[in-house]
């Protein structure tokens, strides 16, 4: 038998994606399958944040910190499009976790993690500053530390549209409903929802990199009897106008020891969160509930002068976390590190299962992947390391490079009114985007929000996008300045088209 695939991943969240990447990059046949999007579930639903974790060290996770702050300059530097740096104050009250140990926090956050490019830390007096300005009168003190910004859908997409560059195979709307393994490969069942065909294919290895359905995956799909040790733990997040005139995150202290983040977002909005709860409901149906949402207003009102309610609510969104099991007694405690579990059965094509991670820290996992893989593949050592230098599409250009970029795509096409949110989401590419057009209309038909014709078609084509969802709540936000109707229009649009391709392909 020719077995088709060296390696078959389910799932296409960060984790999924960035193991296709490196794994195509290094020579080996990858078909990377996902039920949904890509990074539908957890991955478009974090708090969007390239960082280290202050709030780990007080756990002792020293060694996730590092890990993760040797990671951020690094990201930065391959996806400087998607990701930037940002400033963020913590607000000290006197009630809550004392100066000494944020000083030392900070201390320790700016020294670990080999930091070169971004501002150290700093105390601030917020009284009478432009900082503190926004807050209740009763904070005077903080401190202000660096970590990064990402658009977290974005960096799934672009490293799954450079495994495919580099010889992927990478299926959305595709389901694995099973699979079997024998001494030397797998045979794995899969559905197209688009097509309703079903065939099989075979691998030499499988990666079980389903997030919040690891286990279900390793019991109804595989039949498996390893041990699911994960935790579901539902993170929430709303979005209220802006509540600030400057471009500074806050993260802040809880009296119950949590913390949250209020972040400017999409330059008229202030982004708030995260919850933490464990979660057990239907991974299908995750919304973010009505105790949550309020428990974010009242934690961000407990700060702000402006006092928030329900109603100053515009978009909610909640994602699942899969963290690894690891006995602590609070979902605020648990580790965002991940544990990765091989098994090779008796001598038989491996299963490789991963628990927990962070969006931080996915592409050293992707490393390590491969590098245990490489015991019973030992081609998967080749080239490693590949990707910690190369720019995913649409990042090469230098890091402080973003408003140059602009200015040139401004003076390109004198008629493009938002070359900065272009370059934020496709650097580069928005020059494939934009092509040959000359004038406004060459763009063809507008759908609102920012969105012309040409960006809704390169993203169907170039970036497995499939429903108006896909575009406007994932891979751009333009979803909060569009109408129902609007985006209703751009659905029928995309869904007329998808007709059209999938009849012409049956027909093939």
């Amino acid at each position: 038998m020719t077995v088709q695939f060296d390696m078959v991943i389910i799932g296409g969240g960060i984790n999924g994606s960035g193991i296709a990447r490196d794994a195509a990059g290094r020579g080996l046949r990858v078909l990377l399958v996902e039920q949904s999007d890509l990074g539908s579930a957890t991955s478009s639903a974090s708090t969007k944040l390239i960082h280290g974790g202050l709030r780990y060290l007080e756990h002792y996770e020293f060694g996730l910190v590092r890990h993760a702050l040797t990671e951020r300059e690094r990201l930065w530097r391959i996806a400087p499009h998607i990701i930037w740096p940002l400033r963020f104050v913590l607000p000290y009250r006197k009630s809550l976790r004392p100066a000494w140990l944020l000083r030392l926090g900070l201390f320790l956050y700016d020294h670990i993690g080999g930091r070169k490019l971004l501002p150290k830390s700093k105390t601030l007096h917020l009284a009478n500053s432009s900082l503190g300005a926004p807050l209740k009168g009763d904070i005077s003190v903080g401190f202000e530390y660096s970590d990064c910004w990402v658009q977290d859908n974005r960096l799934v997409v672009l490293n799954a549209r450079d495994a495919a560059d580099r010889g992927a195979d990478i299926r959305v709307r595709t389901r694995c409903v099973g699979a079997r393994r024998s001494d030397f490969h797998w045979d794995v069942d899969l559905i197209d929802e688009a097509q309703g065909q079903q065939r099989t294919i075979t691998a030499r290895v499988l990666i079980n990199a389903a997030g919040p359905w690891v286990d279900k995956v390793l019991k109804s799909v595989l039949d498996s009897s390893a041990r699911a040790a994960v935790r579901r733990v539902q993170g929430s997040h709303i979005v209220v106008p802006k509540m600030t005139d400057h471009d500074r995150c806050y993260i802040f202290q809880n009296a119950d020891k949590r913390i949250f983040f209020a972040i400017p977002y999409e330059q008229d909005y202030t982004l708030i969160g995260t919850t933490d709860r464990d979660f057990s409901g239907n991974l299908d149906q995750i919304t973010a509930s009505e105790e949550e949402i309020d428990y974010l207003c009242t934690s961000a009102s407990n700060y702000f002068k402006k006092q928030l309610s329900r109603e100053d609510v515009v978009w909610t969104y909640s994602g699942v976390r899969p963290l690894y099991d690891d006995g602590a007694s609070a979902a605020h405690e648990a580790t965002r590190d991940y544990v990765l579990k091989l098994d090779t059965g008796k001598n038989q094509a491996p299963l490789l299962s991963i628990f927990g991670g962070k969006i931080t820290t996915y592409r050293c996992l992707a490393e390590e992947v491969l590098e245990q893989l490489a015991v019973v593949m030992p081609e998967a050592a080749r080239h490693a390391g590949w990707t910690s230098t190369q720019p995913l599409p649409g990042g090469n250009f230098p890091i402080d490079g973003a408003d140059d970029l602009a200015k040139l795509i401004q003076r390109t096409y004198p008629f493009v009114t938002d070359a900065d949110r272009l370059v934020r989401h496709y650097g580069t590419l928005s020059f494939k985007i934009l092509g040959a057009a000359r004038s406004i209309n060459d763009l063809g038909r507008y759908f609102g929000g920012g969105l012309t014709e040409a960006e809704i078609l390169y993203l169907m084509d170039c970036e497995f996008a499939c429903t108006a969802e896909d575009v406007v709540w994932r891979r751009t936000k333009s979803g909060l300045k569009m109408s129902k109707n609007e985006i209703d229009s751009l659905d029928h649009f995309m869904a007329d088209r998808l007709t059209v391709q999938t009849a012409s392909k049956l027909k093939q």
